[in-house]
């Protein structure tokens, strides 16, 4: 497996952790982890806020 798709697959696992834990799509997970940081506690914050407005 390259370097590249393992970074990849890291991402989505990580994107999926958060849209299970805060109830967004997985979508919605990466981008917001594209703005805030994939490690940043202010995008778990954020992904809160996401939900909560919509």
């Amino acid at each position: 497996m390259t370097a590249k798709k393992q970074k990849t697959e890291s991402k989505d696992k990580k994107a999926l952790r958060l849209a299970e834990t805060t109830d967004i799509s997985p979508e919605q997970a990466k981008e917001l982890m594209r703005k805030h940081g994939k490690d940043s506690p202010k995008v778990e914050k954020e992904a809160r806020n996401f939900k909560a407005e919509g």
